[in-house]
């Protein structure tokens, strides 16, 4: 929901840090991939209780992802198989940050953990499958004209999930409840993204229906 927003704000901000990265030779898919390994760092520290320590690792995380796209765009590396290690990199992280959180405390955060897992995995499906018959039917991308792929907005989208991810580091005590209203949150995101994909897709077809009927 507020990916349109803040995305606008941040993209000028990566600008100067990009153009230092493509004087060094790095590429944007290895940054994603070093991007990847730093979140990932994020699971033991939070399975140890080292909340802080995660939420650095995180940040970091977020900070070189938004990095490795407009990297990618700066230096003209764009590209289907760059879009493609990007999202599949970022929905393992997303769904191992609730992962760290249920080893901290599998008693108390284990049945939060998986129901937030689970809308996870409808939020990610939905999205991505959508974004495959966008493709087919060559929607246009309004919103986010820079993405490799389809954006299809929802209640929980990237900025929303950071958010909580930082909440949790901070209110670790509290796993359960944040959790469990998000997974919430993202219900309603699946039910809205099936919803209006599935009505955009028909429309789309039957447009090309009556198209062809006319053309024949």
């Amino acid at each position: 929901m507020l990916d349109k927003f803040v995305t606008p704000i941040i993209k000028p901000l990566l600008t100067p840090v990009v153009m230092l990265i493509n004087k060094s030779g790095i590429t944007a898919n290895q940054l994603t991939v070093f991007g990847f390994l730093v979140g990932m760092f994020a699971v033991p520290l939070l399975a140890f209780e080292m909340w802080y320590g995660a939420l650095i690792a995180i940040a970091l995380n977020r900070i070189l992802d938004g990095l490795d796209g407009a990297l990618a765009r700066y230096a003209n590396q764009s590209s289907s198989a760059g879009g493609f290690l990007d999202i599949t990199l970022d929905f393992l992280f997303y769904a191992a940050i609730p992962l760290g959180f249920i080893l901290a405390n599998p008693a108390q955060n284990a049945i939060a953990g998986a129901i937030l897992l689970a809308t996870f995995i409808g939020t990610g499906s939905s999205f991505l499958a959508f974004a495959i018959a966008a493709e087919k039917f060559k929607l246009d991308k309004p919103q986010f004209k820079y993405k490799s792929f389809y954006y299809l907005n929802g209640l929980t989208e990237g900025t929303e999930t950071i958010a909580l991810f930082v909440a949790f580091c901070i209110w670790p005590q509290h796993f359960a409840i944040m959790a469990s209203l998000f997974a919430a949150a993202c219900a309603i995101t699946i039910f809205t993204r099936i919803y209006g994909g599935y009505h955009t897709l028909k429309q789309q077809e039957a447009n090309i229906s009556k198209t062809e009927a006319t053309n024949g």
